[in-house]
């Protein structure tokens, strides 16, 4: 019982297009991608805008910041990259964007501790 391209992971050939699900399973995961990338970019404007003038504030937005490239940036590529494997019937592979961002939030944790220490009566 022969499967299609689709179904065995076979490349595609010319003119043929993967099975929808995994494009729109791949649009989805960009569209999380972009979620994130705007719900980082309000947390760092919010947090400059709204905390106390101090350094760390402006460190901790301005890693928010950051964050919101990693994911917007990364998201992209790993759309990309998934779309080539998805239409080429190979696998995707880890990827490093996740592993990029959770550093990245990880110091934010750092620096927003340290923003409540130093700034507690």
């Amino acid at each position: 019982m022969s499967g299609s391209a689709e179904e065995t992971g076979a490349a595609l050939g010319p003119g043929h297009e993967p099975d929808v699900r995994f494009s729109l399973a791949n649009e989805r995961t960009l569209l999380a991608y972009q979620r994130t990338t705007i719900g980082l970019v309000a947390a760092g404007v919010g947090v400059v805008k709204l905390l106390d003038d101090e350094v760390l504030t402006y460190v901790l937005g301005a890693l928010f910041i950051v964050c919101a490239a990693i994911a917007g940036v990364g998201g992209h590529r790993r759309y990309v990259e998934a779309d080539h494997a998805i239409r080429e019937g190979r696998s995707l592979g880890p990827g490093r964007t996740s592993v990029a961002l959770s550093v990245g939030l990880l110091l934010c944790v750092v620096v927003g501790a340290l923003y409540v220490v130093t700034s507690a009566g």
